[in-house]
């Protein structure tokens, strides 16, 4: 009768993977990755230029520059003769260290390795919006090194714009959840693909941060019912409240200024009629043919609460549908 293998022997030491996030500023440790790298006998990190080293070695942590196996890793936590096991903490780098734990998941899938005490250790984590910070260093590198990104300009990009709100609001209004997404992205990119051009400016450049900061600002000061001391229970108070401190911003002496000219027509229309509505402004004019009959219509729309641009391409939607049900009777 065979003997039944021999049980490994008992885990010695611990091993601790410390991942950090690159879009976290350096140094912003968690206060568990920090007991963590103090207590160990051993840090580890394989890449020289890793963010965090400054940082951890002026808090006094000795780090060694080595990539170690997995083989090399169990090793060092198992100790020397006698040893009861010792602490080895890995600072990982932007992508982890994927060999390393390949490697570390070989030898425990065995059976026969004494394995260390294993720990995969966050030492920071992305905040909400983490992710914009890369898609501003991408769209950096792309201004710098693509030959047709670097020469663009406002004017040249406008159109996009457009165009890729048009689609934002195709998605929207087609109910498409994963078309939204996308297309949110891609007026996202339109944002900070101008922030970046206008970074080039030789006379008066701005960046990302300003265009930020700037509608940080207005949006803290529009809403003085959340972040000052005005009251508003309902959304009639918000509005009243968000055209009140829009006023005062801009300083119009009329109430068409800033409106854009060159938007749709029955948007303009029904911009137009909000306006003068909203400041009592009884000024439609009369007039034959379908124009006037186009702004009549826009301006009702508008004052019953209708926007007569969605309301248009709703029933042009269904205009297409019909027309292709026709089309598939003709052919059947």
């Amino acid at each position: 009768m065979n003997a039944s293998p021999a049980a490994p022997t008992p885990a010695t030491g611990r091993a601790v993977l410390l991942t950090t996030s690159h879009r976290v500023a350096p140094g912003l440790l968690s206060w568990p990755a920090w007991q963590a790298l103090r207590a160990a006998d051993r840090v580890l990190c394989a890449d020289p230029d890793h963010p965090q080293l400054p940082y951890v070695r002026e808090a006094g942590v000795t780090v060694e520059i080595a990539r170690p196996t997995a083989r090399e890793l169990v090793d060092a936590c198992a100790g020397g003769d006698g040893d009861t096991g010792r602490t080895v903490v890995v600072i990982a780098g932007a992508e982890g260290e994927p060999e390393l734990t390949d490697g570390l998941a070989r030898l425990a899938g065995t059976g026969r390795e004494p394995m260390p005490e294993l720990e995969l250790l966050p030492g920071s984590y992305d905040l909400p919006g983490a992710r914009l910070l890369d898609l501003v260093q991408v769209m950096d590198r792309i201004r710098r090194e693509c030959p047709w990104s670097e020469a663009r300009t406002h004017e040249e990009l406008a159109k996009y714009g457009l165009e890729e709100a048009y689609e934002l609001v195709e998605a929207i209004e087609e109910g498409d959840r994963e078309a939204l997404r996308e297309e949110l992205g891609d007026v996202l990119l339109q944002v900070v693909f101008h922030a970046r051009i206008a970074q080039d400016d030789p006379d008066e450049p701005f960046s990302i941060d300003d265009v930020a900061g700037t509608i940080v600002e207005k949006l803290i000061h529009r809403h003085p019912h959340v972040f000052g001391e005005e009251i508003a229970e309902t959304p009639e108070d918000v509005k009243a409240h968000w055209l009140r401190t829009k006023a005062i911003e801009k300083r119009r002496t009329s109430v068409t200024e800033g409106i854009p000219m060159g938007q749709p027509a029955l948007a303009l229309a029904a911009k137009l009629a909000g306006r003068a509505r909203t400041a009592g402004i009884d000024a439609l004019p009369a007039g034959e043919g379908v124009g006037y009959a186009l702004l009549a219509l826009a301006a009702r729309a508008e004052a019953e609460g209708t926007d007569p641009e969605t309301a248009l391409r709703a029933a042009a939607r269904t205009y297409r549908d019909a027309i292709l049900a026709a089309e598939a009777r003709r052919a059947g």
